[in-house]
């Protein structure tokens, strides 16, 4: 049972007319290292969590409306391969499946449930996606004043309207960005400067104007961490999780000795918890 699988963290997933669709382990571009992660795709819903080791459970739980997803096939480099992006209004990020094959299944299937949604629903594609983040990896020092180098004391920002990695200084103001939040966000100072000339041109000839970007301290007060670490139990090596071998974290996208997509059948249920899971044995 899915529901099952995040235990009372998770939030319900029963939805009348909801089926599972595929589920598998991809590699997940978080913010510091790919990370393992179990995805469940459902007909109208993308659900996602971290694998705690050795428990057959996973938390963190993230549920993403298929509706406003939009993908983008990303072209291989390196040792990351067989990825796309997956973008929504509120948060994108980049997944990498095993091999070139599961990456068009998953690419197809998720599309496929996509066209099938807005067909019903008469709605149009979302237009506006959050950026996705650069990697703290890919970033010594700031991408906007290309000066200050990062330390274990100067701490790595992300401009939450391009993804840059930037400093304290170069991130000191905040925008609203009403896609991702109702509070203005941390932003770097390019943006800062285009966004506010965009919206002064958007409020010329008004009397009054509601929403005006703001100034803040260093501290943005947003949560700038990795909001998916991995739970205390997991650790970099091999490990068997519901019989699923992988390796984590760095050669997890040329090793996965399992098909990161089970293509299940549409079943006609009454409750989530009725849908089998597939696992691989």
């Amino acid at each position: 049972m899915v529901e099952s699988c995040f235990g009372s963290s998770g939030q319900p997933l029963y939805v009348p007319g909801r089926v599972l669709v595929g589920e598998g382990v991809l590699t997940k571009m978080c913010r510091k290292r790919p990370k393992a992660r179990q995805f469940f795709l459902f007909n109208d819903i993308l659900v996602y969590g971290n694998i705690v080791i050795g428990k057959k459970k996973y938390n963190k739980q993230h549920l993403i409306p298929l509706e406003e997803v939009q993908l983008q096939a990303l072209d291989d480099n390196g040792q990351y391969r067989n990825g796309w992006l997956i973008r929504t209004a509120t948060k994108s990020f980049a997944v990498y499946a095993a091999t070139q094959t599961e990456k068009q299944e998953w690419m197809a299937h998720i599309n496929k449930c996509i066209e099938d949604l807005l067909r019903k629903s008469g709605k149009k594609p979302v237009e506006n996606h959050a950026a996705v983040w650069v990697p703290d990896s890919e970033a010594n020092i700031c991408m906007h004043c290309k000066k200050t180098q990062f330390t274990m004391l100067i701490r790595r920002h992300h401009c939450r309207n391009c993804g840059a990695v930037v400093c304290g200084p170069c991130s000191s103001k905040k925008f609203l960005l009403p896609g991702q939040s109702t509070k203005p966000l941390r932003v770097c100072l390019d943006c800062y400067d285009n966004l506010s000339s965009m919206k002064r041109e958007e409020n010329k000839g008004l009397n009054a104007n509601n929403n005006k970007p703001v100034t803040s301290p260093e501290s943005s007060g947003d949560d700038d961490s990795d909001d998916e670490e991995e739970p205390k139990d997991t650790h970099d090596e091999v490990c068997i999780v519901q019989h699923f071998e992988f390796v984590l974290p760095s050669t997890i996208i040329k090793q996965l000795t399992r098909n990161s997509f089970d293509r299940a059948e549409y079943y006609t249920v009454q409750n989530v918890s009725d849908i089998p899971i597939r696992l691989a044995g």
